[in-house]
């Protein structure tokens, strides 16, 4: 395949995927009230049990003028189409992948599609359940006697950037096993890296939550450590039956030495 030809492939690919977005931001903008109120559980939630607990006092409302009720519908309806329509432009990218893979390596392709939709779903789904946790503890320091007046807009971006990071970062793991099928990483090399690896994922996870709380940051950095040492296990077993398992690694090879090639 020619780059021209990659290229088209590309816009192709792209194309589908952003039909795919727009069409789940219909039924996001359609269905925004429901949404609105299933995004503000986590919240009244939290202050209900701060109320009675410590007494805290906070109330959600509108303070960015006149269009920001309008463009916060536009932010939940895009983001409700990432993740309604995150099978196919998953699917999508795996297919633009796919071409470069031996042929008897596609039968992967279903089981990309049956796992990468319901990876990003359970990451949103672990993020929700984990909301509530940080919120509580981040408005814990709310002042006795002090009334705290959250936008919603800001509130709503908060919640949202915490749901994607947690899909997305549920998707990591599996991308590894998607350079292993290309043979760019191999096993032993997950293997040698796994300790710094580790270590990533939780400064990842320390950087991308939108919220300073240890609790947040624990709770989406075990589950990614978890899923990353799954990844690496396939990647043995794809290595393995390639046959590319035995194989001596080069990296360890001094410059002047001789290798067995």
């Amino acid at each position: 395949m020619t780059l021209a030809e990659h290229l088209r492939e590309l816009r192709n690919r792209l194309v589908v995927s952003i039909v795919a977005i727009i069409l789940g931001m219909i039924l996001g903008w359609v269905f925004y009230d429901q949404i609105q109120t299933f995004l503000l559980r986590p919240y009244h939630e939290t202050i209900t049990h701060l109320a009675k607990s410590e007494g805290v006092n906070a109330e959600v409302v509108f303070n960015n003028g006149i269009a920001s009720a309008f463009l916060l519908r536009i932010q939940v309806a895009f983001v409700t189409g990432l993740v309604i329509s995150s099978p196919g432009w998953l699917y999508e990218l795996w297919a633009f992948i796919l071409p470069g893979l031996h042929h008897n390596e596609k039968k992967w392709t279903y089981l990309f599609v049956a796992i990468a939709g319901p990876l990003f779903v359970a990451g949103v789904a672990l993020g929700y359940y984990v909301m509530p946790k940080g919120m509580e503890v981040l408005l814990g320091f709310t002042p006795s006697g002090v009334k705290n007046l959250i936008d919603i807009q800001h509130y709503l971006s908060f919640v949202l950037r915490v749901l994607l990071v947690f899909g997305v970062s549920f998707e990591i793991p599996l991308f590894v096993v998607l350079l292993n099928l290309a043979g760019v990483v191999k096993a032993r090399q997950l293997s040698r890296w796994r300790s710094w690896i580790i270590f990533l994922v939780f400064v990842f996870a320390a950087v991308a939550t939108p919220s300073t709380d240890p609790i947040t940051m624990v709770l989406l950095a075990v589950p990614m450590t978890v899923l990353f040492l799954i990844s690496e296990v396939i990647a043995h077993i794809v290595d393995r039956r390639r046959g590319v398992a035995g194989e001596p690694d080069y990296a360890d090879f001094d410059d002047d030495e001789a290798s067995t090639i």
